[in-house]
């Protein structure tokens, strides 16, 4: 059971959460024509922007499986106790605020036409935090310190 746990986990963080990475940083380059900013304005820009914010949206609902296999695979191997699971939930949980509360609503006003270019810059810096973030856990459930 741990490793059938232990590969969804692992292929559900790749297969969800890899493409939120992506999408939410491309998706500010093809926002910017949308917004007046960047000097790359391309006509089918709205069009991939809208793709992005879509696939953006339905990984990252799609994402939340990735904690949840994770809680039950650290419940198993009864590590929940340990600090680095603990620090790993906090930076889950705060990644995906992040993502519901920030970014997802940047890129729908983006797509409305409402974000400027300030808002464009935040959430660009938004969305880099967003991947840190997830970079973090990904070492810690590597590096695992503190581990028994």
């Amino acid at each position: 059971m741990e490793n059938i746990l232990l590969a969804a986990h692992v292929l559900a963080g790749i297969l969800f959460v890899g493409p939120v990475a992506v999408t939410t940083s491309l998706f500010p380059r093809f926002a910017a024509p949308a917004t007046g900013t960047g000097a790359d304005a391309v006509a089918t820009a709205p069009a991939v922007a809208t793709v992005l914010h879509r696939i953006t949206r339905v990984y990252g609902i799609l994402a939340l499986v990735v904690p949840v296999i994770g809680l039950v695979l650290a419940a198993v191997q009864g590590r929940l106790g340990e600090i680095w699971i603990t620090i790993a939930m906090v930076l889950t949980a705060v990644a995906g605020a992040l993502l519901a509360l920030r970014i997802v609503p940047a890129q729908r006003d983006a797509l409305a036409g409402t974000l400027d270019a300030r808002g464009l810059r935040t959430m660009r810096m938004l969305t880099g935090v967003f991947n840190v973030l997830w970079a973090a856990v990904v070492v810690l459930m590597i590096v695992r310190p503190g581990a028994a």
